[in-house]
């Protein structure tokens, strides 16, 4: 999973990278710091990982990871190549979801690009060059598709659709909001690869006295709501500046500093929470000596392709799945116990994973 964090120069995004990476990238105060998109690798917190290597003490332990990329600061013609934008531009084309940072906090000290705090304001500018990008690798599309619609007709369809994102684009709304009807139609989308179609998740960065006296109530979260809403995306209200002061926190310290702020979990965890839910993301569990590991699957996946995630031969060769939830196994303490009590199931290929599957694939190539 690739999550690319986005947004005007000097709204938070490589502090915010630093905090989830625990890496130490220049975030200074000025445009385009970042020009080149720095990569951090960050595993997946999961309490389950944690227990079932107490459970079988394994010779290697791997939780799922999730790839972060800081990419630079977009600016008004970016899709036009303002601010070496095409270059920023292409780099948002790597990922699976975008992680939007608005800055919705006022500080003199700070540069703001546009010279003030307007998070409505600032996701438009970010908005429109998606959109001015996605808009010209349709426009190169249509006129692909009527050249080769004269010898082939059953490209009519896709030339009538392709019109129809086009005018869409041109009203200055992201391709994620197009009302899709037909299957066909989700699948030239989906080929089109466009950067407004890539989910969002809004992180609305807000300064230390908003965050203390709960966020959600400050009139910038709620214009990055509004939005949010609009177009069935997620907000996430953090505060960058506590996050980087808590990366630098030894463990102890870290839980003493959450509950002096009444914080239930980090950011990186909320963050990590939020990305599974937008991208309808699973875990599925395997254990035992050699390896405790969790693998990240499409919720509604069935086991042949879950058995693929680890190995083609798993697919390929499938016979059956012995599943038993997570719950289940920590309660018996045992894969050996719950098997005596007749917890462990026998799956077929028609079997749909579900979130905390404890699995072991049997197969035959």
């Amino acid at each position: 999973m690739k999550i690319g964090i986005v947004g005007l120069p000097n709204v938070g995004k490589s502090t915010l990278f630093n905090a989830l990476t625990n890496s130490k990238i220049p975030a200074e105060n000025f445009p385009f710091c970042t020009i080149d998109p720095n990569i951090g690798i960050v595993p997946v917190p999961d309490e389950r990982l944690l227990k079932l290597k107490e459970m079988y003490s394994p010779e290697k332990f791997t939780p799922a990871v999730i790839e972060f990329l800081d990419i630079a600061g977009l600016v008004k013609g970016a899709s036009k190549g303002e601010g070496l934008g095409n270059k920023f531009l292409s780099h948002i084309a790597q990922v699976d979801a975008i992680l939007h940072v608005v800055r919705c906090f006022q500080n003199s000290d700070v540069t703001h690009v546009e010279g003030s705090t307007d998070p409505k304001r600032d996701i438009e500018i970010i908005n429109l060059e998606l959109i001015f990008s996605d808009l010209e690798k349709v426009e190169k599309r249509i006129e692909k598709v009527k050249k080769l619609l004269k010898a082939d007709k059953s490209l009519s369809f896709e030339a009538e659709f392709l019109e129809k994102v086009k005018s869409f684009l041109e009203e200055g709304k992201c391709a994620r909001n197009l009302e899709i009807l037909e299957d066909e139609e989700k699948k030239i989308l989906k080929d089109l690869d466009l950067l407004t179609n890539k989910p969002v998740i809004y992180a609305a960065n807000v300064d230390e006295e908003a965050f203390k006296n709960n966020s959600n109530s400050d009139k910038y979260i709620k214009e990055v709501e509004k939005i949010a809403k609009d177009e069935n995306s997620a907000v996430l209200p953090i505060c960058i500046k506590f996050e980087e002061e808590i990366s630098d926190l030894e463990e102890g310290e870290r839980k003493d500093f959450l509950e002096d702020l009444n914080l239930k979990d980090f950011a990186l965890n909320r963050l990590i929470k939020c990305c599974y839910s937008t991208l309808n993301l699973i875990s599925f569990l395997t254990a035992g000596k050699k390896e405790v590991r969790a693998w990240t699957i499409k919720k509604g996946t069935k086991a042949p392709g879950a058995a693929g995630k680890i190995h083609s031969d798993f697919e390929r060769g499938f016979i059956k799945a012995d599943v038993i939830s997570y719950d289940d196994l920590i309660k018996c303490g045992s894969m050996s116990s719950a098997k005596e009590k007749g917890l462990v199931r026998s799956e077929g290929k028609e079997y749909v994973m579900k979130d905390g599957d404890v699995v072991v694939f049997k197969f035959n190539v």
